[in-house]
């Protein structure tokens, strides 16, 4: 079984396609879709359960961040596997791409993290787009195959719950960067890869909302931060819709 987590907040321009992608008949005896809903105030709840599992709203006063909310889905997660996805991503041929990942832990015993290439969906991508996650995915490619140091973009973080659990799943402090500091953190338990034959879809919303030049320079600063000081530099990863 693999129980996929999907945090959400008011995302119901995209959810309802990203849910309908999953739910292929020939999945559905293999996987479990959750919900974790940070108090949506729009119809995100109510697109939900027409596809999910189970739907779990945040009831904190506090707003929620993406790792708590990922953490309250895992919690209530039966599978031997958790795959960490956002509400705008789009996985192509899911039934047979999750057989192959599935197929590269069997062979290797050692093997706690996975994550896959990352393109913009082809009718949103731009040059740019095209250019920079080029490079991207072949960065986390080295930073995972080659150098084993650890690093994973949110979009698709697939990993064995066994050792999610062992490393206390995703830090709640840390607003930002918070998929890359897990992989940082289970690649000292066992082996990380970056799966080239599969390469997953999403909308670009925020690169294209506020522009490459600050979202680059975002991510570098919060992830420098990590490495150095074992924080983030951003106190809050403001939501795009």
């Amino acid at each position: 079984m693999i129980s996929v987590i999907i945090p959400t907040l008011n995302e119901e321009r995209e959810l309802g396609k990203t849910l309908q992608n999953l739910t292929e008949p020939l999945q559905r005896k293999e996987i479990e879709i959750i919900v974790s809903d940070g108090k949506s105030t729009d119809k995100t709840v109510e697109i939900a359960h027409k596809y999910a599992s189970r739907v779990i709203v945040y009831e904190g006063e506090k707003r929620q961040t993406i790792a708590a909310g990922r953490n309250l889905g895992a919690e209530r997660a039966t599978g031997e596997y958790l795959l960490f996805i956002d509400a705008d991503v789009c996985i192509p041929n899911p039934s047979r791409a999750l057989k192959d990942v599935l197929a590269e832990f069997e062979r290797d015993p050692e093997l706690v993290g996975l994550t896959a290439f990352v393109k913009v969906r082809p009718e949103d991508a731009t040059i740019t787009d095209r250019l920079i996650f080029g490079f991207m995915n072949y960065f986390i490619l080295l930073i995972n195959n080659v150098f084993r140091f650890g690093g994973g973009p949110g979009e698709f973080l697939f990993v064995k719950t066994e050792a999610f659990r062992k490393i206390n799943g995703f830090r709640e402090d840390l607003p930002v960067a918070e998929d890359y500091d897990l992989f940082r953190r289970l690649k000292k338990i066992g082996r990380l890869m970056t799966y080239l034959r599969l390469t997953i879809l999403h909308s670009g919303r925020r690169a294209h909302k506020i522009g490459w030049p600050k979202l680059l320079f975002m991510w570098f600063v919060n992830n420098v931060s990590l490495i150095l000081f074992d924080r983030s530099v951003h106190k809050e990863w403001k939501p795009i819709r």
